[in-house]
């Protein structure tokens, strides 16, 4: 295990490694920002990683959902990425379940973070009750033409966001594996006993000259 995760251990150090392999981590859609998060979380030493969604494999997926090739058109994304994970790491524990987040809730599994990777507010309104219910952070995250917006949920109020059932506009690869990368570093952080900015939103953007910027918002708090 420490030749494994030697450059991980150099960086924070081997009780910070152990540390993670007592964690467990929920990641919510497998899609564009979940095959991202799959790649970059999955070989870290989280000791467990529940994967959910519901949806297949589509030909249009694949440009930008870094984990699938033509081969896995019609699979199940959490399968996909079940099997990705374990190929990489064998101290992850990993399962899929093919259902909506609904029906995973149900299930009352303990988890230390949940991952948001999904495509649309209302199934991160739903997952915003669950944490703030079950006093469990998560971490928001949207991609859309060359934007992205990223945010660690612990006291903040998703409710500031209108909710809608609007489609996402174009995108492509890159700004998915940006914003991805970006929860994945807030994420080990966090489970490795390093500090997180909370409650603060991140709007990474490329303006129409080509500048990449990043801004940053308080988001407002939740109130019971």
């Amino acid at each position: 295990m420490k030749e494994f995760f030697k450059r991980q251990i150099e960086l924070w150090g081997e009780k910070s490694q152990e540390r993670l392999q007592d964690k467990s981590v929920a990641i919510i859609g497998c899609g564009g920002l979940g095959s991202s998060l799959a790649l970059a979380l999955g070989a870290s030493g989280i000791g467990q990683i529940h994967l959910v969604d519901f949806d297949e494999v589509s030909r249009h997926n694949i440009h930008r959902q870094i984990t699938f090739t033509l081969q896995d058109t019609g699979r199940a994304k959490a399968k996909v990425n079940e099997e990705i994970i374990s190929k990489r790491s064998p101290f992850v524990e990993v399962e899929s379940y093919i259902e909506r987040f609904e029906e995973f809730a149900a299930r009352n599994i303990e988890v230390d973070l949940i991952l948001d990777a999904t495509d649309n507010l209302p199934t991160r309104a739903a997952i915003d009750r669950f944490a703030k219910e079950r006093g469990i952070p998560w971490i928001y995250t949207s991609v859309e033409e060359f934007n992205a917006q990223v945010c660690f949920m612990d006291k903040a109020s998703f409710e500031a966001f209108r909710i809608t059932d609007r489609t996402p506009g174009g995108i492509a690869a890159p700004i998915v594996m940006l914003a991805a990368s970006f929860e994945a570093n807030l994420a080990l952080r966090y489970l490795a006993g390093l500090h997180v900015k909370k409650d603060l939103l991140y709007y990474l953007f490329f303006d129409q000259s080509g500048e990449f910027s990043v801004q940053k918002f308080a988001m407002p708090l939740y109130e019971k």
